[in-house]
């Protein structure tokens, strides 16, 4: 559920796009994400860095493509996520000898080291592809296809290299564990 309500930014801007333009989308993305990120801190107490952290870039991004009327500068956004991410997985792994994904998921699964090194670097190449389609699309096609594609695109091609990492993830996993899953889910 707490996946889908992060969602909810993304459906606001694509309803609001259809039935206005890409300037109502836009306020319409800030607002919802503010109002996104107040329920999170009333309800938990404290917002995660990586909601604050896009917070901040829809806010200057989306206040600049509202305050000089130039859409590029929202289109610009989730490129700069993207590589933002990839970047943070890069420099955890290779200046800090401590990949990222291993610090969000290895309390949950025990993994080797190299396995966990792939998967962070392979994320980290992900972001910074999907950052870098987005700039492809964004300034190649029309606005609606590129609206289209920061929805459904997107979103689609993380939910396929999700399911991919899973399987991966889980053909290393000691057998113990993969049992564990197994019996959790009969």
């Amino acid at each position: 559920m707490k996946q889908f309500f992060e969602f909810i930014p993304l459906i606001i801007f694509f309803a609001v796009y259809k039935m206005q333009d890409i300037y109502a989308a836009t306020l319409a993305l800030i607002i919802s994400t503010a109002v996104l990120l107040a329920i999170s801190y009333i309800k938990n107490k404290k917002v995660e860095k990586m909601h604050l952290i896009s917070f901040v870039l829809i806010l200057v991004f989306g206040g600049l493509t509202l305050i000089l009327r130039d859409d590029d500068f929202i289109k610009w956004k989730p490129t700069v996520i993207n590589w933002i991410f990839g970047l943070v997985l890069l420099v955890s792994q290779f200046a800090f000898g401590s990949p990222l994904i291993k610090k969000m998921l290895g309390k949950e699964m025990t993994l080797p080291d190299d396995v966990w090194s792939k998967v962070n670097v392979a994320w980290a190449l992900f972001f910074i592809a999907c950052g870098t389609l987005n700039l492809y699309i964004a300034f190649s096609f029309s606005e609606e296809f590129w609206v289209n594609f920061k929805v459904f695109g997107l979103l689609g091609l993380t939910l396929v290299f999700t399911v991919g990492t899973v399987v991966y993830l889980y053909k290393h996993l000691p057998k113990e564990q993969q049992e564990s899953l197994t019996e959790k889910k009969d």
